[in-house]
């Protein structure tokens, strides 16, 4: 029998499991655009990735003045819409996942979507009861605040060092150390794996197929 070394890994969602990275940034530029803003660059709305909606938006706009903000969040939530039905579970994710659950640890999802946009995503790609738990940054708090994990820690009564954080943006590895918590990160999404460095992952996974086997290994 395997030994687990982990109970319970949190899994960002965008980037890290689906596929929305270019997406998200077309949608987060072509709402500055709406409302006037200076468009961002590929890299600076990539850079936001993984925020809470509001958070992300100041901050890959900053020449938006505050009392826009409802008008550019509609904006993004209009555009991220209509490319809904675009979107995707990376290849090799519902292996990936069920595998795990056959291990026996308990999955979550640690995101800075709105509980809305991620209960939408979990019932339109058919993951009903893969999942032991969820949060997202409108209940709980964005990262890298640790909010999230502690929260999954104490739903499962699970220390820290027994708790995986997976993710694809330094936000998500930042969170994982805010909380004590060991992280992997993951290439393929929104943030250069260079960033990472200073983070101290303990692997970076350059592909789902990579992640699979790391995490059937080590995990």
């Amino acid at each position: 029998m395997h030994i687990r070394n982990f109970d319970l890994i949190a899994f960002d969602w965008d980037g890290t499991l689906f596929d929305s990275t270019q997406i998200i940034v077309r949608c987060i530029q072509a709402a500055v655009r709406d409302v006037g803003g200076t468009v961002p660059t590929d890299q600076a709305a990539g850079y936001v990735i993984g925020l809470g909606l509001m958070q992300a938006l100041a901050h890959a706009a900053p020449d938006v003045p505050p009392e826009k903000y409802p008008e550019l969040g509609q904006r993004y939530r209009h555009h991220y819409a209509t490319h809904f039905n675009d979107l995707s579970l990376f290849e090799g994710v519902l292996p990936l996942l069920d595998g795990l659950k056959a291990r026996g640890h308990l999955l979550a999802v640690a995101t800075g979507k709105s509980r809305v946009g991620l209960n939408e995503a979990l019932q339109s790609v058919e993951l009903k009861g893969v999942f032991d738990a969820s949060r997202t940054a409108d209940e709980t708090a964005g990262k890298p605040d640790p909010r999230m994990l502690h929260e999954l820690m104490a739903q499962f009564d699970i220390p820290a060092e027994r708790v995986l954080m997976v993710g694809d943006t330094t936000h998500d590895l930042q969170m994982a150390l805010n909380a004590a918590c060991p992280s992997v990160g993951v290439s393929y999404g929104a943030h250069e794996p260079g960033a990472f460095v200073d983070l101290a992952p303990r692997h970076v996974a350059h592909s789902v197929r990579e992640l699979h086997d790391w995490l059937l290994a080590h995990a």
